[in-house]
């Protein structure tokens, strides 16, 4: 299939912002005036941008009711920034600050898209004035920023955005779109970015699947995660996103589109920014399929050490940073210690712990291996400190499960160990 990418980027529609912004007036849901004032949603002010010609492109800003993180999403060429405002007041509901923008000649937007040479000097800057009017806005905690994007110019936009912010943007959202050469590099060194790339078969400007596969792959965080939703075939290829008023039927597989017929993915994103700039700020859990070029290593001869310095290497720059799931490892260590080499599996448990040290269940599993291996006061040793761990609830009882049924499981087995070690 022959690739469009230098096409779709010719045609890319951008904005531009000089000035930080006007506010217009407040929108509030009907409901508002019903619900307790605790319940309220969030209130939108919408938000006149002056662009560098004169311009009024429109935003929408959904403030959160504390001080906390922010997001910046982008809309893809057909659609406004309307379609972000049901995760855009979600988003506001927990706590993070939300930006939605008309890009020029889009929805509330007037003006002239650009393109060419006068796109590539408006560009970079238009980027920018909306990022600063975002970090500009009382209550946003400047330096963790998430950006998300729809569509080709949504995902180029966002990428970009996140590029020339990096020390600020902790975490990026990519919905059916491609970027840039510049913006592949940048994905490519993220490496401590958390990103979450989402894209549909049944999207109707292909070859976009293979584009965010091609995203995907190069990115090297392994906290990203990649959601496809996966049909008996692709869509065919009938018109490039930029031009496709009624050329190109919509079916709810392309970009925003998608909250019609997935209603769980507003939820899935919302979920996203608020673990990668609420609970975790610039983190994300590690991911299996992301960490697979590690967890094969690992099975390599030697791969064991090499993968533990790694992991010291990267704590030296990020003390919170993981290269791999907790119970992945776990999986592949329990194989060797099912087929009787307990030497192997020891160092592969000794690997987790150190990556995931409040873990109970990783104590338990090292104790296990130790008695196996006949060495009973390491074994002792591992089971006591998992058995505490569990007691003191100071932790989860593993980076994957804390629910009672897991945590009983983990406990039979600690007792397990040091009854045997009694007898």
């Amino acid at each position: 299939m022959k690739r469009i990418r230098t096409f779709l980027l010719v045609a890319l529609t951008t904005f531009t912002a000089g000035a930080l912004g006007q506010e217009t007036r407040s929108v509030a849901t009907p409901s508002a005036t019903t619900l307790p004032q605790s319940q309220q949603p969030p209130a939108v002010r919408v938000v006149d941008l002056k662009a560098s010609d004169g311009t009024i492109l429109k935003a929408s800003y959904f403030a959160a009711a504390k001080p906390g993180p922010a997001a910046l999403l982008y809309h893809q060429s057909n659609r406004t920034r309307k379609e972000w405002d049901m995760v855009a007041r979600q988003l506001a509901a927990e706590g993070i600050n939300t930006l939605t923008v008309d890009v020029r000649g889009h929805g509330e937007t007037g003006g002239q898209e650009s393109r060419g040479e006068v796109r590539k000097k408006q560009w970079p800057l238009d980027l920018d004035a909306a990022f600063q009017y975002l970090i500009s806005q009382s209550g946003v905690k400047r330096d963790v920023i998430g950006i998300g994007g729809a569509g080709v110019i949504g995902v180029e936009n966002s990428v970009e955005t996140a590029r020339r912010h990096s020390d600020q943007v902790k975490s990026l959202v990519l919905l059916s779109g491609e970027t840039s050469r510049d913006g592949l590099q940048f994905l490519r060194q993220a490496s401590q970015l958390p990103e979450l790339f989402v894209v549909a078969d049944a999207d109707e400007y292909a070859p976009i699947v293979e584009a965010m596969e091609l995203l995907y792959i190069t990115a090297s965080s392994p906290g990203r995660k990649f959601v496809h939703y996966s049909a008996s075939h692709e869509a065919p290829w009938l018109w490039y996103e930029p031009f496709d008023i009624g050329k190109v039927p919509a079916n709810g597989g392309h970009g925003t589109d998608m909250f019609k017929v997935h209603p769980e993915l507003p939820g899935i994103l919302v979920d996203w920014f608020v673990t990668t700039l609420i609970k975790t700020p610039g983190h994300a859990p590690a991911d299996t399929v992301a960490s697979a070029a590690i967890l094969n290593q690992i099975e390599m001869p030697d791969g064991v050490a090499q993968v533990t310095q790694q992991l010291i290497e990267a704590r030296r720059k990020d003390p919170q940073v993981q290269l791999f799931p907790e119970i992945t490892v776990d999986i592949v260590a329990s194989g060797h210690l099912r087929q009787g080499d307990a030497k192997t599996a020891i160092e592969i448990f000794k690997l987790n712990l150190l990556a995931y040290p409040d873990s109970a269940d990783a104590h338990s599993n090292l104790a296990d291996a130790y008695l196996k291996n006949g060495q009973k006061d390491l074994a002792r040793q591992y089971a006591e400190k998992g058995l505490a761990l569990l007691d003191s609830h100071a932790a989860p009882a593993s980076s994957w499960s804390d629910t009672e049924q897991r945590r009983g499981e983990i406990r039979k087995d600690v007792e397990q160990v040091l009854k045997k070690l009694s007898q």
